[in-house]
């Protein structure tokens, strides 16, 4: 498919943003339109590309001839994310016009086509697995180019570029059945729980469309252990990996002599023997000291050993990755009071979570503090949130974020049970609610929606 320039509707989106960074590095025309500016945006500006944020022709018009950007159907791809409504003015114009339009995830589906795709996908671990991943890769001789889900702490961006290495790291997201536009060379599987019921209907919809996903992998699948795949239409070997290994059945990767201490995670990592070399690795040590951690980076490890970064490079690669923005983001940890954020927003990736913080803070009083996503996840999972939220001390919800949804009748956070404030009386609630415990309190924020914008703000009554 031959083009020169790119429109992205939705450009704001961290997938869509990392997309539009790439091409422009790549040498193509770039510009694009977003609802609202944000910090993602004003660095897209910043870097070249014209954003507007208003959706009326005139402004897109104006766009054109005042930045000097260049478009025409015969040489130029839109880029639209589901995000964007159908009746989206530009979106709508541009149709008219007869441009190409593309999802976001076809134009990553050609970038997979041209490199060889190490795609790690999975309903919850994908953002922090494929950043190891791709962390590990970088700080080898092996280099890589990626596409991430989330912003490295390491290297403040969505978007990593080696013009020497054919390896690029993607985040193969299942929404929309997004991930079946992907051709894999590798791929991680790090679960298959049921989720976005709102596009599957059911939950064997949903394992059919891992299925499907799985038989377009061209060489090598690394299955976390207890999930299943059709091997009836597999072209791909398959090796499973868990974290701390505990089934009779023993995966082909795992970790072993896991201890903490202090803060710290130190283990090894057990792996097979390929084509005559031992893809084990001793003496670990996880740079982001989270219990859930041991378990992603055993899949990222286990990828970047299959493509032949060394025992050494694994070892520095690790302790020195600090994370992805708003994964278990410690943001403050005193004698007195811990501070957590995460962006967990489904009931295994809550449990995970929960389970973490009280492994680093056994003795403390848990505040949690969840906002929902969606309506329709809300009411699919019901049982299953009242189930995990119940494993902190106090339970505080928000008001359900709905994103693209219509409210459902009947489906408020209220049916999670809780105490429900509203986002502009959270931070005065939880330095109240601190302040009365004579215990050391760790809270902990929890949600997809727009709950981070309320992250600055706690953290600073927390520490006053």
């Amino acid at each position: 498919m031959d083009f020169k320039s790119l429109y992205f509707l939705g450009i704001g989106g961290i997938g869509m943003s990392a997309l539009a960074r790439y091409y422009r590095a790549k040498g193509f025309g770039v510009a694009g339109y977003d609802r609202t500016p944000s910090m993602l945006t004003r660095e897209l500006e910043e870097e070249g590309m014209a954003v507007i944020y208003d959706d009326s022709i005139d402004a897109f018009n104006v766009q054109l001839s005042t930045l000097g950007v260049t478009i025409s159907p015969a040489d130029t791809i839109v880029v639209r994310t589901p995000a964007v409504p159908e009746d989206n003015a530009i979106f709508t114009y541009l149709r008219q016009q007869g441009y190409t339009i593309l999802k976001r995830s076809e134009i990553l589906g050609i970038v997979t086509r041209q490199e060889r795709a190490l795609c790690v996908a999975g309903t919850h671990g994908k953002t922090t697995t494929s950043t190891i991943l791709a962390h590990l890769l970088h700080e080898s001789h092996v280099g890589t180019n990626a596409f991430l889900g989330g912003i490295s702490n390491n290297y403040r961006s969505n978007l990593l570029l080696d013009k020497n290495s054919d390896l690029v790291v993607v985040e193969a997201d299942e929404y929309d059945r997004s991930f079946h536009h992907l051709t894999p060379y590798m791929s991680v599987i790090t679960s298959i729980d049921p989720d976005h019921l709102d596009i599957y209907n059911t939950a064997a919809a949903y394992q059919e469309g891992f299925n499907i996903y799985a038989s377009l992998v061209t060489d090598t699948i690394v299955l976390k252990q207890g999930y299943r795949l059709d091997n009836t239409r597999l072209k791909a070997k398959v090796y499973t990996y868990c974290g701390e290994w505990t089934s009779e059945t023993r995966p082909d990767f795992f970790a072993t002599n896991i201890v903490v201490n202090d803060g710290q995670i130190t283990f090894d990592m057990v792996g097979p023997k390929v084509n005559g070399e031992d893809l084990s690795v001793k003496n670990l040590n996880l740079g982001v000291p989270v219990w859930v951690n041991i378990e992603n980076s055993v899949a990222a490890m286990a990828i970047a050993r299959l493509n032949g970064v060394t025992a050494e490079e694994i070892r520095a690669g690790l302790a020195s990755y600090t994370g992805v923005y708003r994964r278990f983001n410690i943001h403050i940890n005193t004698p007195r009071i811990a501070y957590v954020d995460d962006y967990a927003h489904h009931p295994t990736e809550l449990e995970a979570s929960i389970s973490s913080i009280r492994r680093l803070y056994p003795e403390r009083y848990i505040i949690g503090v969840f906002q929902p996503h969606l309506y329709t996840r809300t009411r699919d999972f019901a049982e299953g949130f009242k189930q995990v939220l119940r494993k902190v001390d106090e339970l505080v919800l928000l008001p359900i974020y709905p994103a693209r949804e219509k409210p459902i009748e009947g489906v408020t956070s209220e049916i999670l049970g809780g105490k429900v404030v509203e986002k502009k009386d959270l931070v005065t609630y939880l330095r109240e609610r601190v302040a009365k415990q004579s215990r050391p309190v760790a809270v902990l924020t929890l949600g997809a929606g727009d709950i981070d914008r309320l992250v600055d703000d706690v953290k600073h009554a927390l520490e006053h």
